[in-house]
């Protein structure tokens, strides 16, 4: 997520400097074509077709930003139920049972291995060293094998509870108010994982991509007469700003497409591990900070 105050224009034309270069020798040979030529360029509506190309590009732009903010949300979600999670299992397990002191640590640690995992699966990232760093071989040999490896995790957490159950060490009451928590999770991961695998339709990825392109093509052929041999910089300027437009909607219709448009998934899940290793009283890393004027 980019986190500084100056605009990244650099990037921006970095990214679409070829569209942007063919574009202007577009509106040149329009203008010379105009000037040397009997012809006289058609009256176009410009007017009425750039209108309806802002109004599609708004819906998709804020369709596409929905869909990163539901992700922020989600993750904001998961960053209160983890928390609540480990406030509940090191208030309800008793401290001077050696065997629910332990499980205290282990579902704690479990929850830190699942957010991290998920991070890596939502990012399309092999989540086998997360898994080994934070559970180590032997556990984590446990769930790599599974397709959903962080779901994995979470069912033996569930598993974990209701052991503690049956050996007495909460009661039924707690071990309703800890799997409330362990179903708020779910629920935050089944909506990441529904907008990672659920891609905006394809006319809102097809169609304006192909009209913003056309209107393009066509500015020149109806600013010429107006604009004369300013031409191809006015209408370069013109396109310039309906093809970023078309840019944002690309950046942000993944909220976890690891880019530096995606939301913070390594600060966030940075946040969760010191956290909950704080509340164990171990050491816990240091938080994420931004690179470059981006937060990973």
């Amino acid at each position: 997520m980019i986190v500084s105050r100056t605009p990244r224009i650099r990037q921006t034309l970095f990214r679409a400097w070829r569209v942007l270069a063919a574009l202007f020798l577009w509106d040149v040979a329009v203008t010379v074509f105009y000037f040397l030529s009997p012809f006289e360029a058609p009256a176009l509506p410009l007017a009425l077709f750039g209108t309806v190309m802002a109004l599609f590009l708004g819906f998709r732009d804020n369709s596409a930003y929905q869909r990163w903010w539901e992700g922020r949300v989600l993750w904001g979600a998961m960053i209160n139920a983890s928390r609540s999670l480990t406030r509940g299992v090191l208030a309800f397990l008793p401290d001077d049972d050696p065997s629910a002191f332990t499980l205290k640590h282990i579902i704690v640690r479990r929850q830190i291995a699942f957010v991290q995992v998920l991070r890596c699966q939502l990012r399309r990232q092999n989540p086998a060293a997360e898994a080994v760093r934070v559970l180590g071989e032997a556990a984590a040999a446990l769930v790599l094998d599974r397709a959903n490896v962080a779901n994995a995790i979470h069912d033996g957490t569930s598993k974990l509870i209701a052991e503690a159950r049956r050996e007495g060490m909460i009661d039924s009451i707690q071990q309703t108010q800890l799997e409330s928590v362990m179903v708020d999770i779910s629920n935050a991961q089944g909506g990441m994982e529904r907008l990672k695998n659920t891609p905006l339709p394809a006319q809102y990825r097809s169609y304006p991509a192909f009209f913003t392109r056309l209107f393009c093509v066509l500015l020149p052929i109806g600013l010429v007469e107006a604009l004369g041999m300013a031409t191809p910089i006015g209408s370069s300027l013109v396109g310039l700003a309906f093809l970023v437009a078309l840019q944002i909607g690309d950046d942000l219709v993944d909220p976890f497409a690891d880019s530096v448009h995606d939301v913070p998934l390594t600060a966030m899940t940075r946040t969760i591990e010191i956290d909950l290793l704080q509340s164990l009283g171990k050491e816990a890393p240091k938080p994420v900070t931004p690179a470059n004027g981006v937060l990973w």
